[in-house]
């Protein structure tokens, strides 16, 4: 009987597909038959004339299904789509029809299917299709991806578990800083214990994993590279200079890992970046190119210094949507986060709830290597 999960999360970008694709590979090393499937495609770009989701083409390739991708994304949930639907273009009994119709085919001779969740637990309530109804449609668990850095993050997990119900298998919490992580494995796990919702693994925060490399993050810009410096540096945030040179000096420096957008007009900026010492580099924008004086400090502090043509809004805003999707999903991706599961989430518990026989073979793993935080 095949058995199916939905993995889902309270928030965009926070880990889904790696970890999918990893319960996967874990699965398949345990002699499970593994499908994979994304009902709403998201994460969207164009190739060869379609817009196609690129997370199903990492796990047809990682897991080696054998899929057809408009198989494993029956649904391009875009602006245009979303845009049809609200004007009553949209069938939903069409589209769960369509979902059911791809489904039953991907499960056929499978032991486990995975079916990645689109954006966030509440992604496709346009068409009646959130996460919860796609469980729903498709009779599957639901793994619920969280982030918690704060006290409030507990309102987002408490919501996201209530809207899915009694088919959750789980909180699995992802890129958890060492700041929180204490707070979390001795309060908040036992509160949510306390109503009924199940933390099944606390995976800590890996800077490989996080971020985009200033090398990358110029290349996704169109950039051109006008000093030197590292540019093998992760870049996980950015911070625009709009402010006085003072101001911004203080404001950098309370940041980290970071790359600061301004234009290339502003000299005190430029230089109030590069003296914080943790701004990983430098985005100028419009296209003008900064005195020579600030060229010659960023040189000689290591601060790579980037050149776009764009204004300052739509860079910002091009610069968070690399960070946003453009996270390195690669083979090493995956295979980071088979570790972390392995060494921090109870593995056997996650794969055992949806795997049949092979749950037996995962719960012996839970008392070795999958022995993580909790």
């Amino acid at each position: 009987m095949t058995r199916t999960l939905l993995v889902t999360s309270t928030r965009e970008s926070i880990g889904k597909t790696a970890i999918a694709v990893a319960l996967g590979r874990i699965a398949a090393g345990r002699g499970l038959s593994v499908g994979y499937m994304k009902p709403k495609g998201t994460r969207l770009r164009s190739v060869v004339g379609k817009t196609l989701d690129e997370d199903p083409m990492l796990a047809r390739e990682l897991l080696d299904t054998g899929a057809e991708t408009h198989e494993m994304e029956p649904i391009v949930y875009s602006p245009t789509f979303i845009e049809g639907a609200v004007r009553g273009r949209e069938d939903p009994d069409a589209l769960r029809d369509r979902i059911r119709e791809s489904f039953d085919g991907l499960a056929a001779g499978r032991d486990l299917v995975l079916v990645e969740g689109g954006g966030d637990v509440h992604t496709g309530a346009v068409v009646d299709l959130t996460d919860p109804a796609v469980a729903d449609l498709l009779d599957a668990e639901v793994l619920l991806v969280a982030e918690y850095g704060e006290p409030g993050d507990v309102d987002e997990v408490l919501a996201a578990a209530a809207d899915v119900g009694d088919r959750l298998a789980g909180v699995l919490f992802n890129r958890v800083d060492d700041a929180a992580y204490d707070t979390l494995e001795a309060d908040v796990v036992p509160f949510l214990g306390s109503r009924g919702i199940e933390t099944v693994g606390i995976l800590p925060h890996r800077r490989d994993l996080a971020g985009v490399t200033v090398d990358r993050l110029a290349a996704e810009l169109g950039a051109d590279l006008l000093t030197g410096g590292d540019t093998d540096a992760l870049v996980e945030r950015f911070l625009v200079g709009a402010m006085g040179g003072d101001a911004a000096l203080r404001y950098f420096r309370r940041s980290r890992d970071a790359a600061v957008i301004t234009g290339g007009d502003r000299a005190d900026i430029h230089t109030a970046a590069i003296e914080a010492g943790s701004v990983n580099c430098l985005v100028l924008t419009g296209g003008q190119r900064p005195p020579g004086s600030v060229l010659g400090a960023a040189e000689e502090a290591g601060v790579p210094v980037l050149l776009v043509s764009g204004d300052t809004l739509t860079t910002v805003e091009r610069a968070e949507d690399v960070i946003r999707n453009g996270r390195t999903r690669d083979e090493r991706t995956v295979e980071v986060m088979e570790e972390l599961l392995a060494g921090h989430a109870d593995v056997g518990r996650i794969i055992g709830n949806v795997a049949g026989e092979g749950g037996k073979e995962g719960e012996e793993g839970a008392s070795g290597e999958d022995d993580g935080s909790i």
